[in-house]
C-alpha cells in the first residue's frame, strides 16, 4: 500500500517523501490503535540509520526490501542492565579474521521476533569507557547460528506488538556489516537520530489524546446519569474542555517541533520537550476520559480500557522522562 519507507528516496524503493509524510501515516495508524507492526520503528528509525549512514551498498542491499516488506527492521539497544543508559551497554562486537563474533543479550526489542534486520549497538573496543567504542552492527538473521529469539515479553500493553529478548552467542556477522566505514561511531549516530525517533513518541501521544478525546465525546453524548446525558452534566464539560485544551496545546507544539525537523533544526532538548510533555500529558487525559466512561471504562471491550494501558509506556521508552527532564536542564544550566 506504499506505507513502508514513506521518506526514504525512490531510488531506493522508498516513497521519496519526507518525515512529515511518515508522521501522517504513523499518526494515522496510532488513531487507528494499529500498533502490532511498529511501522515508526521499521520505516522511520532503521531505515532512516541506514540511509543517514550506510554505504552505497548496503543502501542498495537492503532499503528496497525494507520498502516492500520483504524485510522486518528493528534496533536494538536496550539490555538487562543498559536501558535509558545508552553508555552501560556490554554486548560485544569484536574482531575475528573477516567477522565480528557477537556476545550478548538485548530485551524490549520492538519487531524483535519477527526481525530481518536487527541493528545492534555493541561494543567494539571493549577498552573503550562510556559512549566511546560503541558501533552499530546489521545483523542479519535467518539461519543465523548462535542468534537467538527469546519469548515474546508478556506487557502491561500493547500486547500485539512483539517484543522479545535476543541472545547473541558466538554469532558470526561480516566485518561489512558494520552500519556505515568506520568503527566507534555508534553513539554519535544514535544521538543524531534521537530526536527525530522522539518526535514519534511524541506524534504517537499526540494522537492517542486525540483519539482518546474523541471516543470520550461520543460516549458522553450517549450515555445517560440521572435522567440527563453525561455530555450535559458540568463536571463532563469541564473536564473535556481541559483534555480538548491540552490537546490543541500539545498538536500545535507537535507540528511546530515537525518544521523545525524538517527544516534540521530540532535538537535534543527540543524533543525531550516534546517526548516528556506529550506522553505526560496523553496518560492524564487518557486517565480522565475514562474516568468519564465510568464501570464501562474499565471493561477490555471498549477501546479506551486498551488504551489506558497502552500509553502507559509512553512515559518510559525512548529514554525515561525523567531523562528528557535532565537532557532540557543541562541546556539550561
Amino acid at each position: 500500500m506504499g506505507f513502508l519507507c514513506a521518506s526514504i528516496p525512490e531510488e531506493y524503493g522508498g516513497g521519496g517523501g519526507t518525515l512529515a509524510h511518515d508522521i501522517v501515516i504513523f499518526s494515522e495508524q496510532s488513531r487507528a490503535l494499529i500498533g502490532s507492526f511498529s511501522n515508526t520503528v521499521h520505516s522511520g528509525i532503521v531505515a532512516h540509520y541506514l540511509l543517514h549512514y550506510g554505504t552505497e551498498e548496503q543502501k542498495r542491499r537492503w532499503l528496497p526490501k525494507m520498502a516492500l516488506g520483504e524485510l522486518v527492521g528493528a534496533i536494538a539497544m536496550s539490555e538487562p542492565d543498559a536501558g535509558s543508559d545508552l553508555q552501560a551497554i556490554k554486548t560485544q562486537a569484536l574482531r575475528q579474521g573477516e567477522h565480528y563474533v557477537i556476545n550478548g543479550s538485548k530485551t524490549f526489542i520492538t519487531n524483535g521476533f519477527h526481525a530481518d534486520l536487527v541493528f545492534l549497538v555493541a561494543r567494539t573496543d571493549p577498552e573503550a569507557k562510556g559512549a566511546r567504542g560503541l558501533s552499530i552492527i546489521v545483523v542479519e538473521t535467518d539461519g543465523l547460528q548462535g542468534y537467538r529469539k527469546g519469548r515474546v515479553l508478556e506487557k502491561l500493553g500493547n500486547k500485539g506488538s512483539d517484543t522479545a529478548e535476543l541472545f547473541f552467542d558466538d554469532v558470526k556477522v561480516p566485518l561489512g556489516n558494520l552500519l556505515g566505514t568506520e568503527e566507534n561511531k555508534g553513539f554519535l549516530q544514535l544521538m543524531a537520530q534521537l530526536p527525530a525517533e522522539r518526535l514519534y513518541i511524541a506524534m504517537n501521544a499526540v494522537a492517542q489524546m486525540e483519539r482518546a478525546l474523541m471516543l470520550t465525546v461520543d460516549y458522553v453524548k450517549n450515555r445517560k446519569v440521572f435522567g440527563q446525558h453525561l455530555s450535559e452534566l458540568q463536571n463532563t464539560r469541564f473536564k473535556l474542555a481541559e483534555c480538548a485544551t491540552k490537546a490543541t496545546i500539545a498538536r500545535v507544539f507537535l507540528d511546530h517541533c515537525l518544521v523545525k525537523c524538517l527544516n534540521d533544526e530540532l535538537d535534543g532538548p527540543q524533543a525531550a520537550m516534546a517526548k516528556w510533555w506529550s506522553t505526560q500529558q496523553c496518560n492524564e487525559i487518557v486517565n480522565e476520559c475514562l474516568q468519564l466512561h465510568g464501570g464501562n471504562g474499565y471493561i477490555m471491550d471498549y477501546p479506551i480500557a486498551r488504551m489506558y494501558a497502552n500509553v502507559r509506556v509512553g512515559p518510559i521508552y525512548g529514554g525515561s522522562n525523567e531523562i528528557m527532564k535532565e537532557i532540557i536542564a543541562r541546556d539550561l544550566f
